[in-house]
């Protein structure tokens, strides 16, 4: 899949050292998206991401290096939830705003889907405005839905149906 900027594409075993330094290890990713930490890249094993078919490397078109992830789960139904992770240093550009409206078009056209669903950490503006910017809208507020960083963490859900694009 490719955007104007960004080519989207399964996670190769090259990725490691991006995926370390743009996921795992930036501390300000770990506040907005559900992942482990690792302190060094000899912590960090992807050898389980490059088999699942429905996570896939955010790259930049100029470069191909990783810069984020996107991914679907919780496939039932015709429908399916998205979350998706990116580099701190590649904060408010328009990068996943781009890369979401791509990977929805993949759901809905591609796999089939119904509807497709997002969650954020409640407080997450950033994130809530990437899933506005791409036609989603307010579903559900799950209070304490999970215990993330040793806290009960609010959710709050947004929802788009392929009819509604």
């Amino acid at each position: 899949m490719e955007t104007e900027r960004l080519i989207i594409d399964h996670l190769k075993d090259t990725d490691k050292e991006d995926y370390f330094h743009n996921i795992s290890h930036d501390r300000k990713v770990l506040e907005t998206f559900v992942c482990q930490y690792a302190e060094t890249q000899d912590e960090l094993d992807i050898s389980r991401y490059l088999t699942n078919p429905d996570m896939y490397a955010i790259r930049l078109k100029d470069t191909g290096r990783l810069i984020g992830i996107i991914l679907s789960f919780d496939e039932k139904d015709d429908a399916c939830e998205v979350g998706y992770g990116i580099g701190s240093e590649y904060w408010n550009r328009g990068y996943v705003t781009e890369a979401l409206r791509r990977f929805l078009e993949h759901l809905f056209d591609d796999k089939g889907m119904k509807t497709v669903y997002a969650s954020f950490f409640t407080g997450n503006d950033a994130s809530r405005r990437v899933m506005e910017k791409c036609g989603m809208k307010y579903s559900h507020f799950a209070e304490k839905e999970m215990t993330y960083l040793g806290s009960e963490r609010d959710l709050t859900y947004y929802s788009i149906e392929a009819e509604r694009r």
